[in-house]
């Protein structure tokens, strides 16, 4: 397994900002695509740095792209290594179509970018949808949605955490009956909430069954998503 506090911590390459804690929910989420030919989109790419990382973590076969509104970070790109840069608002979905067009539809995405309430929210859906259907979507640097600088604060309609609040009662839209669309349980396996980050697991969902057993055997119910 890949030790990105390893790779981080003694890190002489260009700049890497995280916060520390991050690096184990990264782990805990990202492991599975290592070694395979993943395809990743990170929106925010400042000095170049993590989108080496990621490079080194999820391997040789993985393609590696950042996005980002600063034409600088254009000079990060290694299209010779698998790393690609897209200069580009993120919350315009007509550049993103050109982003998915050009890369297909990623195994990952990362969004540490601006980190405004709008672009957050605009990114996510427009991106998740569009991802592969078993895939992971990660939003960082959440604490922005509680700061008025960043179109959040507490409890504030328009705040990405909002959103997720939203998204946990989507998830269990079959069991209220009609009154939430059930296009999001049914591509969504778990919605995980850390201090500032969100990780959202793409899988397709189908019949949900429970059971009653006992000395005369099993009886099953359905729901189908």
């Amino acid at each position: 397994m890949k030790n990105l506090h390893e790779y981080f911590l003694n890190n002489s390459g260009r700049v890497i900002h995280k916060w520390l804690h991050y690096l184990d929910i990264y782990e805990r989420h990202f492991q599975k695509y290592a070694g395979k030919k993943a395809l990743i989109f990170e929106i925010g790419v400042y000095k170049g740095g993590s989108i080496q990382m990621w490079k080194d973590f999820f391997g040789d076969g993985a393609t590696i792209v950042g996005i980002d509104i600063d034409p600088a970070c254009s000079q990060w790109a290694e299209p010779e290594r698998g790393i690609y840069v897209e200069i580009g608002d993120q919350s315009d979905a007509a550049f993103l179509d050109s982003v998915l067009e050009k890369h297909g539809r990623p195994d990952v995405v990362i969004d540490d970018g601006s980190h405004v309430m709008s672009h957050l929210r605009a990114t996510f859906g427009h991106l998740y949808p569009r991802m592969k259907d078993e895939g992971t979507y990660l939003a960082e640097d959440l604490h922005c949605c509680y700061w008025a600088d960043y179109e959040g604060g507490l409890k504030a309609p328009g705040s990405f955490m909002e959103l997720v609040k939203e998204k946990l009662d989507e998830i269990n839209a079959v069991h209220v009956r009609g009154a939430l669309p059930y296009e999001f349980a049914r591509q969504t396996d778990s919605i995980t909430a850390y201090d500032s980050v969100v990780v959202f697991e793409k899988r397709p969902q189908g019949r949900r069954m429970h059971l009653q057993t006992s000395g005369m055997g099993i009886l099953p119910d359905y729901i189908d998503l």
